[in-house]
């Protein structure tokens, strides 16, 4: 999701809930205590230099269990963000702690805001050695394909 979309999204809903990707729910006390711009710059393993810029929200609880953050309040730290640091719209990126922290991707289902499990890649797939997936099929697939092949009188053999 890109800050404009959460940004239209947000006049919409009433309260702000966030699932993460087991289907528990950040809970209800969470702060947002970042909002940013982040530009990756790097190379990589096929040497192609790359440049990529996130949206950084980081989402954090604190033992205030009465806190509530309104969906307004969060649309004015953005707008602050984009007046004072310039954030651009991009793809949003949340950080959650759990054992560690946790960098997630952001969709809206209609109601709630889903954090989803984000994956590593090989971007330089066909220039490092990672082989093609094969495709698999099966031994009577191949076995029929024969059949209909080198039937009498198909000119195949």
């Amino acid at each position: 999701m890109k800050l404009s979309e959460l940004k239209k999204q947000l006049p919409n809903v009433k309260e702000l809930t966030f699932v993460l990707p087991n289907g528990t729910t950040v809970p209800q006390h969470f702060h947002v205590t970042e909002v940013g711009q982040v530009t990756k710059h790097f190379i990589d393993c096929g040497g192609t230099v790359r440049n990529e810029k996130t949206v950084s929200f980081q989402l954090w609880e604190a033992g205030d269990i009465d806190h509530r953050l309104e969906p307004s309040k969060l649309m004015s730290i953005i707008n602050l963000s984009e007046k004072v640091l310039g954030v651009e719209d991009a793809e949003i990126e949340v950080e959650y702690q759990s054992s560690t922290i946790g960098k997630y991707g952001l969709e809206f289902n209609g109601k709630n805001f889903i954090l989803t499990a984000k994956q590593t890649a090989c971007l330089a797939s066909d220039s490092c050695g990672i082989p093609a997936e094969k495709i698999k099929v099966s031994l009577s697939e191949l076995q029929n394909e024969k059949q209909a092949c080198c039937a009498p009188n198909s000119k195949c053999c």
